[in-house]
């Protein structure tokens, strides 16, 4: 992984890339990549050029938060790359005297922005930059690494650069980037309904019993079909987490003392897999759980998020802003 990263940079020469020994400890490889950075002079833009490499190409470390860009203006369609870079650069440098900005295109066509931050008396620290990834003319904006203090900054540098009026928490979160990206860009198998659903060939079980066969053929469909409705088909995004904060009354016959409390009942419920979407679906699918299947659960890939606040106005999931990082 790491020789492949040192590849992609390019600043080392055949002979020491060839002396680095890739087998020994993480704190002896870093000596000896320091010793050879020392030995070429590189300055600080050439080391963060290979980290920036390197978070590119395995970026499912951290946590990630997705921001969503609103209120599109006339223009925000047609902003560019280099149009975007200009202007992201200058309005956060505006805003923040001491900043240090990189923007590199992937391959995917994303935009990755790292940001090492400072501020009015000190120099950018390069030890805990923050990571964006944009896709141009989407609205979702994925952040890692983003403190409370800086996410204003962030938020109005990318407004003005994309052309957009207002910005929101997505209620969506995770360690992994490619799988909450997956989610919102719909990166998967949906299954839309249909009159007369019938199940997949290779997820169903041979049942050697003829007559238990017919007997439980159609709800056995159903159920997979209501499942894979639900959740999508084929491989789906590794979402690790789903988190329902509960606002409600309490409400118990037996329990009269909570029950007559004027104050909602409070609690948060997690769902936790590491593959979530994946546990759901077969959950439904093996007849677990309950067909149909409930909008709590089913609006997590139908929303994009997997963060959701229950409260009696309503009577479905209402999304809440999520707590600041630090």
């Amino acid at each position: 992984m790491l020789r492949t990263t040192l590849e992609k940079w390019g600043r080392f020469t055949v002979e020491q890339q060839k002396s680095i020994d890739f087998t020994r400890s993480k704190w002896a490889l870093t000596e000896a990549l320091l010793s050879i950075c020392e030995e070429n002079k590189f300055a600080m833009k050439h080391l963060t050029g290979l980290e920036m490499i390197y978070i590119m190409d395995n970026p499912n470390q951290g946590m990630w938060y997705v921001l969503q860009l609103l209120d599109p203006e006339d223009d925000a369609h047609s902003v560019e790359l280099m149009q975007f870079k200009e202007q992201f650069k200058s309005h956060l440098k505006e805003l923040v005297r001491h900043v240090s900005i990189k923007i590199k295109k992937h391959t995917d066509q994303a935009v990755w922005i790292r940001i090492a931050w400072g501020d009015a008396f000190s120099p950018p620290n390069h030890l805990k930059p923050t990571y964006v990834v944009h896709y141009l003319q989407t609205p979702s904006v994925f952040v890692t690494n983003l403190t409370s203090k800086q996410k204003p900054l962030l938020s109005q540098a990318m407004l003005l650069s994309t052309r957009h009026q207002a910005i929101k928490d997505a209620n969506l979160s995770g360690p992994k980037l490619t799988a909450i990206r997956d989610l919102l860009m719909r990166k998967y198998q949906q299954v839309f309904p249909t009159k007369y659903p019938s199940p997949l060939a290779e997820n169903n079980q041979t049942i050697s019993n003829p007559l238990i066969e017919k007997e439980q053929a159609e709800p056995a469909a159903n159920r997979l079909h209501m499942a894979c409705k639900a959740f999508g088909g084929g491989a789906l995004p590794q979402l690790q987490s789903a988190v329902y904060k509960l606002e409600t009354k309490f409400r118990d016959h037996s329990n009269k003392t909570t029950t007559e409390r004027e104050e909602p009942f409070r609690c948060v419920v997690k769902f936790a897999s590491t593959n979530l979407l994946e546990s759901l679906r077969h959950c439904v699918s093996s007849g677990i759980a309950s067909t149909p299947v409930t909008p709590l659960l089913s609006c997590i890939p139908l929303k994009g998020r997997n963060y959701f606040v229950i409260t009696d106005n309503g009577p479905g999931p209402s999304s809440q802003t999520h707590q600041p990082q630090n």
